[in-house]
């Protein structure tokens, strides 16, 4: 009789740290969307900075007259990668982003600071 008692209890107590992890994860869950919903101005500042640095890659790149295959061969990457780059999906490592600006014949910095000056534009007309 005892046994079952200390089972009950035992359940019991079980039942009710399961509730308060679940409602735990809940609480964390619902301040996790707040942040995110929060966040919409950072993200669409992010988006703004990936599609320049795509524009970016992909207008050196032709300036340079090179395929998007010979870049992907001279970087040793894949030419998805290079066409996820300059369409934004993605982003190029920093050691790809300075192999990047060396095949094109400018310094990093110089690409960097078209970006930003993209990013100022875009602002200024908003």
């Amino acid at each position: 009789m005892i046994f079952y008692r200390l089972a009950a209890i035992a359940y019991l107590i079980f039942c009710i740290m399961v509730i308060g992890v679940a409602g735990y994860l809940l609480i964390l869950v619902i301040k996790a969307l707040k942040k995110y919903i929060n966040s919409k101005e950072v993200r669409e500042e992010k988006k703004v900075i990936k599609k320049s640095l795509g524009e970016e890659l992909k207008e050196n790149r032709l300036r340079c007259k090179m395929t998007q295959e010979f870049v992907s061969e001279t970087l040793g990457v894949s030419r998805q990668a290079v066409s996820k780059w300059e369409n934004g999906t993605s982003d190029p490592s920093t050691s790809n982003l300075l192999a990047l600006a060396k095949l094109y014949g400018i310094s990093a910095e110089e690409l960097l600071n078209s970006i930003k000056s993209k990013e100022n534009n875009s602002k200024e007309e908003s």
